[in-house]
């Protein structure tokens, strides 16, 4: 199976982990334009904590279309019912996250372990710091000093892209972000009912078609891969790697770049059955996810994702990775307490 995600933990300096996983790669190469800015915020979104608030519901969890892949359990379709509450409106941005470093001194995996993945188009560091490419995914290198404050290696700094999704940053690290913000990683339910917008069976937070061509309106609608993977991104949607945290039109309910851009941390364990499980239940109220799990679960896809060999930006998709696992295409949002 293609890695469009991001090697594990072990990429740092061992084996690859056989689980998918984003990548991080953050402004290694300027974006060429800026994708659609949205007119104005939604009207619950609140300028002092980027919350908007979800309203409780019931709603059709899983793929609908039989179009995932059979390993990362996206079906079968069950109904999860959830109760009200407020997430981020995006993903925890670099200069968000060199607040909570600031306040704290944390210092993240990635730079205990002195190495993390970038993608290869996006590296900015000497010969002797890339370390290797990662077994099964060449287009991932090893690079000495890559963390979340030199995304692209030790000649890029956050810095030049604060308002960009912070990446290289692990399950345990958003666990000690969140810990200092009072706050929580969403269940993989609650990002899903969240991401979807208020629509119900789509594809995309957008609705069924991954491009956009009516008068007026941008062809594309979120930040993936164009071109041939992963050689040559003809950077149509106007980013190579990252793109800032409120690119592109909001969904239904407030919510920026639920499909593409980076993948987002869940607090799920994540196993390719439970679906099963809840089916079989029937309707499940706030599942917390299974007690166990080969990993964590992410949602969301990054800008790595493409239609030829990867369709994990579609809203239903799921994928894992082990909690210390970090890369240049993986972030987090948070939710309220």
């Amino acid at each position: 199976m293609a890695d469009c995600c991001s090697p594990g933990a072990d990429a740092r300096e061992h084996s690859t982990s056989g689980m998918t996983l984003p990548l991080r790669t953050v402004g290694g190469q300027r974006n060429v334009r800026a994708a659609v800015e949205p007119s104005a915020s939604s009207p619950s979104a609140s300028k002092e904590t980027n919350d908007v608030g979800i309203p409780a519901g019931t709603f059709a969890m899983g793929d609908p279309f039989g179009e995932g892949y059979e390993a990362d359990g996206e079906s079968p379709v069950h109904h999860v019912s959830i109760s009200g509450f407020r997430i981020s409106a995006t993903t925890v941005s670099n200069e968000d996250f060199a607040a909570f470093v600031d306040a704290t001194g944390h210092r993240t995996e990635s730079e205990t372990f002195g190495t993390s993945a970038v993608f290869h188009l996006a590296v900015r560091a000497a010969t002797q710091d890339i370390l290797n490419r990662v077994n099964n995914v060449p287009w991932w290198l090893n690079v000495r000093g890559a963390d979340w404050a030199h995304p692209a290696g030790p000649r890029s700094h956050w810095s030049e892209i604060p308002d960009h999704p912070v990446t290289h940053v692990s399950h345990n690290d958003a666990l000690a972000y969140c810990e200092w913000a009072g706050r929580r990683l969403p269940t993989e339910a609650e990002w899903e009912y969240a991401a979807r917008g208020g629509l119900s069976g789509q594809r995309y937070p957008w609705g069924n078609e991954l491009h956009t061509d009516e008068p007026g309106e941008a062809a594309h609608n979120c930040n993936i891969w164009q071109g041939e993977f992963p050689s040559r991104n003809t950077v149509e949607d106007g980013y190579l790697t990252t793109a800032p945290v409120r690119s592109f039109a909001p969904n239904g309910y407030g919510l920026y770049q639920t499909s593409g851009n980076v993948w987002e941390w869940c607090s799920d364990w994540f196993l390719p059955k439970y679906y099963k499980t809840c089916l079989a239940a029937g309707t499940v109220e706030d599942p917390q996810g299974p007690t166990i799990g080969r990993g964590r679960v992410m949602r969301g896809g990054s800008y790595l994702c493409h239609d030829s060999y990867c369709n994990r930006y579609r809203i239903a998709a799921r994928s894992s990775n082990t909690p210390d696992s970090a890369s240049g295409n993986l972030g987090f949002r948070t939710v309220a307490l």
